[in-house]
């Protein structure tokens, strides 16, 4: 009797995708975890763009397994805009269509204990020391942690206030945290500030949960700096991976929802996208580059958004990038009776249109020309979402970098 009433609740975990495989294999390995956690529950995952299977293949998937409620939990470790309003678009939309089914979203990872231990051990582990039995201070190394960096501050600001909860703890001689995103410091210039600071070994710790074209960007700015620095001991510390406590972490946020915890206390993610999208506050990137199974034809798209799609494809074929995945936008129609307030051709104040050529996107960010942001990786492979959001003024100031810089590859990447 349980059991049949067990079987009828399930576990989603909803990740951003790359096109990396490696990235995706190793979100899959997370699930595996959870689901030695909860052996009597289904447990599925899936991505917002990029890779298979999708959310709605995860959900598909679970709901074919008899799922009535699902306890959705964003694979994020902070709360940005996939995790605001994209990943909460996509699952208000599919219990829409699946009358009878519940769907509740969790937290995002967040700088729980579990998510700060791990990231330590990993630090550990870089430095050859047992996380079990740590020095008393390493004041002769200066950490930087690399965030991911986003349009959204306050995600922004929990990557910096990780720094210094983890800088106090393990007893840094320095700490800073630079970017491999839209905002600055980036990961290159940050670096050749810190080490005027005089510290001859320097750990560089990515706090991201899997591997992908980002991890690999840092690391080539690491080995490049490295090289132009031999007096100096660089030391890379693995990305967070499946650790244990990672596991732990999600496990957390699978409680809150099973415990009913999220009816307390501050606003949820999905009660704050619910609130916000009645306001008409809500930007949803209806443009999301989703792996889709050719067998699939539950994912229907709108004339407007098949002639976009048309229009991207031919955009990824003329520039020759190599896709082998099949794009295709969310179906994300709310029926909510509201607009939101944009185009598709995300044109904006400073006189330009982001031409998002590969199907992805990123908020917009105001201090996109800080001189220390984004503009320092032209000519290095920078996202073309964010050579989209560049002023004409900017663009010319840094022309001697550009060579087709959204075609081209970055080093890190070679």
């Amino acid at each position: 009797m349980s059991n049949t009433k067990a079987a009828k609740k399930g576990i989603m975990i909803c990740g951003h995708g790359s096109r990396d495989k490696d990235a995706e294999r190793e979100f899959g390995l997370v699930a595996k975890g959870l689901k030695e956690r909860y052996p009597d529950l289904p447990v599925e995952y899936g991505f917002l763009e990029f890779s298979a299977p999708n959310i709605h293949m995860g959900l598909d998937s679970l709901v074919n397994q008899g799922v009535e409620e699902i306890y959705a939990v964003p694979g994020m470790l902070f709360a940005a805009t996939h995790a605001k309003n994209d990943i909460p678009s996509v699952l208000t939309t599919y219990e829409e269509k699946h009358p009878g089914l519940k769907i509740t979203y969790g937290r995002e990872l967040g700088l729980q204990d579990d998510m700060i231990e791990a990231f330590q051990a990993r630090i550990y582990e870089s430095l050859g020391l047992d996380p079990e039995t740590p020095p008393e201070n390493l004041y002769d190394t200066m950490l930087v942690v690399v965030g991911r960096g986003t349009s959204d501050t306050s995600a922004n600001a929990e990557a910096a206030k990780l720094t210094r909860i983890v800088n106090e703890n393990m007893g840094f001689g320095w700490a800073d945290t630079v970017y491999s995103g839209v905002t600055y410091p980036s990961v290159g210039v940050g670096l050749e500030k810190l080490m005027k600071l005089g510290f001859k070994r320097i750990v560089v710790a990515p706090y991201f949960l899997f591997t992908g074209r980002l991890i690999k960007r840092i690391q080539g700015y690491v080995d490049k700096v490295a090289q132009e620095n031999p007096s100096i001991d660089f030391i890379q510390t693995p990305y967070l991976n499946d650790h244990p406590r990672v596991i732990d972490a999600f496990q957390n946020r699978v409680k809150e929802i099973m415990q009913g915890e999220l009816q307390t206390g501050e606003e949820t993610l999905m009660n704050s996208f619910k609130r916000r999208l009645a306001a008409g506050e809500v930007d949803v990137h209806h443009h999301h580059a989703e792996f889709v199974d050719p067998q699939d034809d539950t994912q229907g798209l709108s004339e407007f958004d098949n002639k976009h799609f048309t229009d991207l494809v031919q955009s990824l074929d003329h520039a020759d990038h190599g896709h082998s995945l099949v794009l295709k936008h969310h179906d994300h129609s709310h029926n909510h009776e509201h607009s939101h307030g944009h185009s598709h051709d995300h044109s904006h104040s400073h006189g330009h249109s982001h031409d998002h050529g590969h199907g992805h996107s990123h908020g917009v960010y105001k201090h996109i020309g800080h001189p220390m942001g984004p503009r320092t990786m032209i000519g290095e492979g920078v996202c073309c979402c964010f050579m989209g959001q560049f002023t004409d003024d900017i663009l010319e100031e840094e022309k001697h970098k550009i060579d087709g810089d959204c075609t081209k590859t970055a080093f890190a990447h070679r």
